[in-house]
């Protein structure tokens, strides 16, 4: 069912010009999509509103543009060059590539289904009698399968570590793992594979320079956290926003434009004390749910997932998970990042970055707490919760997309209820008065009804019919989206009624 409705949700995105597959008249390009008309429109409005409660509300957080091409030695830094790998293994006879940890995490997954079936089965069997942990402890097929997934999730965890990847091709070997397409157990040695994209700078192939599209955008703010503080004469704690794309060649890019080979990040790097970033986690983390709930979507479409397994240069993590279609998926993370970039920096650069601390008379490298975002995530989410196949009384279905008024690509579409009589040109003498306060449509084609129906359908919050009796009163019909309401307003009254609905101002009037 729910699978069924991510399906109508990407075709609708593509039928009302929200988003398009990339150079889909070649065929296209696998995990690359393009934003159209209203796409453009609406992610526009979600980095709007994330930029503006950044660096709007909070007077110490300022932004930043860094290039997507960076000195390759960055990358080495920050250890993308040894360490942002996936180890991938082929199948040779349905030519199909995969990445062996997520093989031997499936086969983990398989063991803990068969023990969940065997308690399912007792539990059946036995009711309200039936002892889940003395049946662990005792059942031997569930003892048997727990020793199988014990052995191969010590195996695994152990490989993983340098990782071994011939460590890795045997566990593939051992618990006899087919190719999902081909069936069979015909599998190449494991290899690493760097999720960068590669690419040559430079006017000569003798004097070119290896360099990188950068896989996120943080270390272009860590790279110019002095350049910053210095100029901007920032006084810790300060953030430094960033707006930007990022591109990883990702193997399995799936789910629309959830994985995608270039993406778009909104990136804050809040700057701090050591000893304090535990508290401005807390902080962070509370901040960030609260711009998520805002939207109005709900409180329980939303949950924390702290991480188990830290990276190395982490001392506490989250991802803020919404529900969408699929389950709860990550929209943002947040991360304690220690001091471990700027001291990367600092140390293959060669350059001291430091903080002085005119309070203790102290000099420091700051911590870090990190806030990243995806906007084609974040765009997704909302799509997911907009969506909506409506039962009407009169037994029709009407699709909708209930976005907050604030993020939707068109806030007023105005009709002329028929093409003559001077009606277009009211319409239009209106549309002149309202598009330098927010994005407003003129439509004159098809019956009313059918135009209602296109606006519903991309999302527009308020539509204006002007017929005879604007001409004589200069009253027009009022529609909202949402309950389908109508009433007659004054044309004056108009931009009051609508811009307090519309305007980015209203979201954040919302988060003070």
């Amino acid at each position: 069912m729910a699978e069924d409705v991510f399906k109508k949700i990407v075709s609708h995105c593509k039928e009302y010009g929200f988003v398009f597959p990339s150079s889909e008249i070649y065929d296209g390009l696998g995990a690359v999509y393009d934003y159209a008309q209203n796409g453009v429109e609406m992610k526009n409005n979600i980095k709007q509103y994330w930029w503006q409660s950044m660096v709007l509300l909070h007077d110490n957080i300022v932004g930043i543009d860094s290039s997507i091409f960076m000195h390759p030695t960055i990358w080495k830094a920050s250890g993308h060059v040894d360490a942002f790998n996936d180890p991938l293994i082929d199948n040779r006879d349905s030519k199909k590539r995969y990445r062996a940890d997520v093989l031997i995490e499936e086969q983990m997954a398989k063991y803990e289904d068969k023990i969940a079936k065997e308690i399912a089965k007792a539990q059946k069997k036995f009711g309200d009698s039936f002892d889940e942990a003395q049946f662990r402890q005792t059942n031997a097929r569930v003892l048997e399968n727990q020793k199988k997934f014990d052995d191969l999730h010590a195996r695994y965890h152990e490989a993983m570590q340098g990782p071994d990847l011939e460590a890795l091709k045997q566990i593939i070997i051992d618990e006899e793992i087919v190719c999902p397409i081909s069936g069979t157990k015909n599998w190449t040695d494991v290899r690493q594979f760097n999720l960068m994209f590669a690419t040559e700078m430079g006017a000569s192939a003798e004097g070119s320079m290896k360099v990188y599209l950068r896989p996120e955008t943080a270390q272009g703010i860590f790279v110019n956290y002095l350049n910053v503080q210095k100029t901007g004469r920032m006084k810790i704690p300060f953030g430094i926003a960033q707006i930007g794309k990022a591109f990883r060649n990702e193997i399995v890019a799936r789910q629309f434009i959830f994985r995608m080979r270039e993406f778009e990040q909104m990136e804050m790097q809040f700057f701090i004390k050591p000893g304090t970033e535990l508290d401005w986690f807390a902080k962070w983390k509370e901040t960030r749910m609260k711009w998520h709930q805002n939207l109005g979507f709900g409180a329980e479409n939303y949950r924390f997932h702290d991480h188990d397994k830290l990276a190395h240069y982490a001392n506490a993590a989250t991802d803020i998970e919404f529900r969408m279609p699929f389950g709860f998926k990550e929209v943002e993370g947040i991360h304690s990042r220690t001091n471990f970039d700027l001291s990367q920096h600092a140390k293959f650069s060669g350059k001291k970055i430091e903080y002085f601390d005119p309070e203790d008379n102290t000099s420091y490298t700051p911590y870090v707490i990190e806030t990243s975002i995806g906007v084609d995530r974040m765009f997704l989410s909302i799509m997911c919760h907009s969506y909506e196949e409506e039962q009407l009384e009169n037994g029709e279905t009407r699709t909708v997309l209930h976005l907050p008024a604030a993020l939707a690509p068109v806030k007023l579409a105005i009709f002329p209820l028929t093409k003559k009589d001077g009606l277009p040109e009211k319409a239009r003498e209106i549309q002149d008065q309202l598009k330098f306060h927010f994005n407003c449509k003129y439509e004159e084609k098809d019956q009313i009804g059918k135009r209602y129906r296109r606006q519903d359908a991309i999302g527009t919050p308020f539509c204006v019919t002007v017929d005879h009796q604007t001409l004589e009163d200069n009253t027009v019909t009022l529609r909202y989206r949402d309950s389908m309401e109508q009433k007659r307003v004054a044309i004056s009254e108009l931009q009051g009624i609508i811009e307090d609905q519309v305007s980015i101002t209203s979201l954040l009037k919302k988060l003070q």
